[in-house]
């Protein structure tokens, strides 16, 4: 036990002993710090060697040229300190814009879902860096309509949430004048295509729903598909449309599905299947969505392995309650048992 902890100090010792602190910061000012180092390292050994080969050495003057070296190593010391320092300065203003940015978007995203008549709905969502591209939201809309939207923007890191918010308001936007899915892609795709760079874009699914029947009308341009899973069955939702910001002219079309009675709606971001060790993670995915809102939530994310974890995670899920809703849930869970027993 004390060898394993001797051994883990060592390698720790070893891992900042011969970290680059300076890579972090921008070329020039990276290239001045490790030249005051050079210049700490050169008045050092030149003391401590104490070399009477360099041609300008005079023995008389050997006070001054010491003198002068150690004048040379405080001038070193003292740049590379405050190349340092303004280093921390920046990061410190970097952190606390990022900080900033975070709270901000987490106002844009909905912190608790508004509840809906029939139906359990909640959320996860987790940025692999401080900020992310991940987006998500549900919109109360008149004649008891839901729309859902989530989106997944290209990169990560504050770019992608940029243009995450971007989106947002879009559909915010849109929702109060036309919460017709395949309207809101259109538009958002030419929007992002005139005025986002070329190699930035986003996958979204639109999908408006009627409360009291459970029927879906959604678009999904190139996003993953979302999954309707009812006693035991699965429906994935298919691609509808390209990515949004790829091609203004990108053609969308239409698709219908329904929540069944006790049924549930997933909807996710890639960043979740890249999470989950194994092969077919879909197929996984429908089956952790038997049991209850919260049961099937936490299976979801028992099934998110954190070193395999690459992006952003957005996990989105609506059940639909009725009076065969129970049912419904036993039948999952015995049509689950069985095809463990059978395997």
């Amino acid at each position: 036990m004390r060898r394993s902890l001797r051994l883990d100090t060592i390698r720790r010792w070893l891992k900042y002993g011969f970290y680059d602190w300076t890579r972090g910061m921008p070329k020039g000012k990276r290239v001045a710090t490790w030249l005051a180092v050079s210049i700490q390292i050169f008045a050092v050994w030149f003391v401590l060697s104490r070399s009477e080969v360099w041609p300008y050495m005079i023995r008389e003057k050997k006070v001054v040229i010491y003198l002068s070296v150690y004048l040379l190593y405080l001038f070193g010391d003292r740049l590379m300190h405050a190349l340092v320092t303004s280093e921390v300065i920046r990061k410190s203003q970097l952190e606390a814009d990022q900080l900033a940015a975070m709270k901000i978007q987490r106002t844009l995203q909905p912190d608790k879902l508004d509840p809906v008549a029939g139906y359990e709905m909640d959320s996860f969502y987790e940025p692999f860096r401080v900020v992310g591209g991940d987006y998500f939201d549900v919109i109360e809309l008149p004649g008891n309509r839901t729309l859902i939207a989530v989106a997944d923007v290209s990169g990560k890191g504050t770019p992608a949430a940029l243009l995450a918010a971007n989106i947002q308001g879009l559909v915010r936007t849109l929702a109060n004048i036309n919460a017709d899915p395949l309207a809101m892609a259109n538009h958002i795709n030419k929007h992002l295509s005139l005025y986002t760079p070329s190699e930035r874009f986003a996958t979204a699914v639109f999908v408006l729903l009627k409360q009291d029947s459970g029927e879906l009308t959604y678009v999904n341009a190139g996003h993953n598909c979302p999954i309707v899973s009812c006693a035991g069955s699965a429906t994935s939702l298919e691609a509808t449309g390209l990515p949004m910001g790829l091609f203004s002219g990108a053609e969308y079309t239409t698709g219908s599905a329904k929540i069944p009675s006790g049924g549930a709606l997933l909807l996710f971001t890639d960043g979740l299947t890249d999470a989950i060790p194994g092969e077919d993670p879909a197929s996984r995915l429908g089956e952790a969505l038997s049991g209850t809102t919260a049961e099937s939530m936490s299976s979801l994310k028992s099934l998110i392995d954190p070193g395999s974890r690459e992006d952003d995670i957005t996990i989105l899920l609506i059940r639909r309650n009725g009076a065969d809703a129970a049912v419904a849930r036993d039948s999952e869970r015995l049509t689950r048992n069985a095809r463990l027993m059978q395997g």
